[in-house]
C-alpha cells in the first residue's frame, strides 16, 4: 500500500504534493514499483495535527479520487478517513477500500456506513485523537489490551454483515516506543483474529528517535521493521517507499 498525503502537515512528506502533475507523478512511481493499493490521507494524523472539518477534508481529497481514477482507471484507492461521510463520497467515485484510523470510534456511523457499502475495512487501534495521543499513553497489557479491542470490533462488525475486515495495530498511535516494540515482538499474537493484518511504520519516530536519525535518513530502519512485522504474518505493508517494501516482500517470498 503506497501512501499519498495530501495534507500539508503530515510527519514526513506533508505540502509535497500540492498540485495534479505531483500528485499523477507519485502515483505513476508508486504503481510503476508495484504498490497494489494507494492510500490518499487529506486529514493529517500526526501527533498533535491540527484538526480541519469534514468539508475542508472533502475538498482536498475528492478532487484527487477523481483525477486519479482518471489518469489510472485500474487503480485500487484506498481512502485513509475516520468520517463516514467522506467514506461514502470517495466510494461514491470508485474508491474501494476504507482505512480509518479510529476503528469507528471518532463517528458512530462508520461501521453502519461501511456495511452499507459492502467494501473492505481497514480498522485502526488508537488511543484518544491524534492531538493528544501521545500524552500518556496507558495500558495493563499493550498486546492483550489491543486485541481485546479488535475482538469487540470484528464482533460489532460482523453483526453488521461486515465481512472484509483488516486489522492494524496502530504502530505510534497512542504508543510510547517500548509499547512499539512490544507491539511488534507479538505482532504474530494478531493472527488469532483471523483477519489480514496491515503494518505501518513507515519512517515513524519508533524508528528514528532511538537511532537518533530524522524521518529522511529512516529509510533503512523501516525496511527491517518492514521484514520483521512480515515474518510475523503481516500481510500489508503500508510505505512511502514502495520499491524497498516490494523488495522485502519478495525476499520473504523466497524463503517461504
Amino acid at each position: 500500500m503506497g501512501i499519498l498525503n495530501i495534507t500539508p502537515d503530515s510527519f514526513f512528506d506533508g505540502g509535497k504534493y500540492k498540485n495534479d502533475k505531483a500528485i499523477i507523478a507519485q502515483v505513476e512511481k508508486m504503481l510503476v514499483e508495484g504498490a497494489t493499493f494507494i492510500d490518499i490521507g487529506a486529514y493529517s494524523s500526526r501527533p498533535g495535527a491540527k484538526h480541519i472539518s469534514e468539508q475542508e477534508e472533502l475538498e482536498r481529497i475528492l478532487p484527487v479520487v477523481r483525477t486519479l481514477v482518471k489518469e489510472f482507471p485500474e487503480i485500487l484507492i484506498s481512502i485513509d478517513t475516520f468520517r463516514s461521510n467522506i467514506a461514502e463520497k470517495c466510494i461514491e467515485h470508485s474508491a474501494c477500500i476504507i482505512n480509518d484510523i479510529s476503528a469507528g470510534s471518532m463517528d458512530p456511523t462508520m461501521f453502519k456506513t461501511i456495511a452499507k457499502l459492502q467494501v473492505p475495512y481497514i480498522m485502526m487501534h488508537m488511543q484518544d485523537t491524534p492531538q493528544i495521543m501521545q500524552a500518556n499513553p496507558t495500558y495493563k497489557n499493550v498486546v492483550t489490551d489491543i486485541l481485546y479491542y479488535f475482538s469487540k470490533k470484528i464482533h460489532e462488525l460482523r453483526a453488521l454483515g461486515v465481512n472484509d475486515i483488516i486489522a492494524d495495530v496502530g504502530f505510534g498511535f497512542g504508543k510510547t516506543i517500548e509499547q512499539n516494540y512490544t507491539l511488534l515482538k507479538n505482532l504474530d499474537l494478531f493472527k488469532n483474529l483471523e483477519t489480514p493484518i496491515l503494518t505501518g511504520v513507515s519512517r515513524k519516530s519508533m524508528l528514528y528517535i532511538p537511532l537518533e536519525i530524522t524521518p529522511k535518513k529512516a529509510l533503512n530502519a523501516t525496511t527491517v521493521v518492514n521484514t520483521i512485522a512480515l515474518l510475523k504474518g503481516t500481510n500489508i505493508l503500508r510505505v512511502h517507499d514502495v520499491k524497498e517494501a516490494v523488495e522485502s516482500i519478495k525476499i520473504i517470498d523466497l524463503i517461504k
